[in-house]
């Protein structure tokens, strides 16, 4: 199933104050984007976030899945109401991102 506009939507609504977020149609469902930095998916209008360990240390009690068969485990976010929270998670998640070394490409 694919997820809805609107849902995507209202979660890029959410988080604005986490930085400039934008997000891009990709494989039939959405992939999220903060100042620039790939941080999340949403699958079956679900948000999944991927794991770092300080989102890990801050937020231990989020539940872990993955957003499509054969992807590894990313925070799956079931509360997208909660503004603050969901904006802090982003920030912490893209700023540990963007510290990791970039991948070379073979």
């Amino acid at each position: 199933m694919a997820s809805h506009a609107d849902f995507v939507e209202y979660v890029v609504d959410q988080i604005q104050q986490a930085g400039s977020i934008r997000s891009k149609k990709m494989f039939g469902e959405y992939g999220l984007f903060c100042d620039g930095v790939f941080f999340a998916v949403i699958c079956d209008d679900q948000l999944f976030v991927k794991i770092t360990p300080q989102g890990e240390a801050d937020f231990p009690n989020l539940p872990k899945a993955p957003p499509y068969s054969g992807a590894r485990d990313y925070f799956l976010v079931e509360d997208v109401d909660d503004r603050e929270q969901l904006a802090k998670l982003v920030r912490i998640t893209c700023e540990a991102l963007m510290l990791q070394p970039k991948k070379r490409k073979k």
